[in-house]
């Protein structure tokens, strides 16, 4: 999960945001009028947008992750590469999460404050109205619907399994494979919740507590499999060079999930218009967009080093 971003977000936020040129068959004179009216009524179609983004605090986007959760957003000790200071605190929040908070904030012309809280209190600190919004790859699954709205997804995650290479479950081409397996992975996630109880005989350790920590039971041998998604599983063989990922997608023994458990989305309050404003803020990136800067992320994240 750790390094940093110098040229991917720059170049993404370009693309995204260069404007068409019009071009027709009048006159220079009707042309020159045409641009210009055209330009003076975005701007201010733009500046009115910006004026009705309501927040906790005026001016201000307010979005709370783990800070702890690489490639998705992680803690470092300097505004490398464009990292952005954690509210109370003298440490810097980076990573996939943090370049699309940094995103979506400038479009909605609104500064940017990243608040530190742990992966359970995420949902409560939107709905109580701490934070205008999580980012911090959250799924959305059916049951966070039911307390919180979602933005359409601004990824998309596969789900993977981690083992040691070097141990009982290293050749393992399925779910059906994993029989008997000791397996963790994160509360109130899909991993656990969803994915763990699929396989056969499986002995469920408790849940735990943070994307960290489960990396660290299988490292320490407690566990022989860890259910995440790819880009966590990309990240923890970055950290771990013993850890193997094995990817059973596009076979007949996959885990068994909705799409909806492999979108990922920012949530946001129970009917506020923040989550259409932040869709139209997030509507020109592609899944090649999210792709490009995931990728960049998990180059720089600080265990890469």
């Amino acid at each position: 999960m750790k390094g940093y971003l110098k040229k991917a977000l720059a170049m993404t936020m370009a693309g995204v945001m260069v404007c068409g040129i019009l071009t027709g068959c009048g006159s220079k004179t009707t042309e020159t009028k045409a641009e210009t009216t055209a330009e003076t009524g975005a701007e201010s179609a733009a500046g009115e947008a910006s004026a009705e983004v309501k927040t906790v605090e005026d001016g201000v986007l307010k979005v709370a992750m783990e800070c702890g959760y690489a490639p998705y957003n992680w803690t470092q000790p300097t505004d490398a590469n464009g990292a952005v200071p954690i509210s109370g605190s003298s440490d810097y929040a980076y990573g996939y999460d943090v370049m699309m908070a940094k995103y979506v904030a400038e479009k909605l012309g609104l500064e940017l404050e990243i608040v530190k809280l742990d992966w359970d209190s995420l949902v409560p600190a939107v709905q109580s109205g701490t934070v205008d919004c999580v980012i911090a790859g959250q799924s959305i699954t059916s049951d966070r619907l039911e307390m919180v709205d979602f933005t359409t997804p601004y990824y998309y995650a596969s789900i993977i399994t981690l083992v040691k290479a070097d141990g009982p479950y290293a050749d393992a081409k399925g779910v059906s494979d994993l029989d008997g397996a000791t397996c963790t992975s994160q509360l109130n996630t899909v991993w656990y919740d969803t994915c763990i109880p699929q396989i056969p005989n499986v002995n469920q350790l408790p849940a735990q507590e943070s994307a960290p920590a489960m990396l660290v039971a299988l490292n320490a041998g407690k566990c022989d499999v860890v259910v995440t998604d790819m880009p966590t599983g990309m990240a923890a063989t970055v950290a771990y060079p013993d850890f193997k990922l094995l990817d059973f997608s596009g076979t007949d023994d996959d885990y068994e999930v909705s799409e909806e458990e492999i979108n990922i989305g920012i949530s946001v309050m129970k009917d506020s218009p923040l989550t259409a404003q932040l869709n139209e803020a997030l509507k020109d990136l592609t899944p090649e967009d999210f792709d490009s800067m995931m990728k960049e992320a998990i180059s720089v994240q600080p265990l890469s080093e």
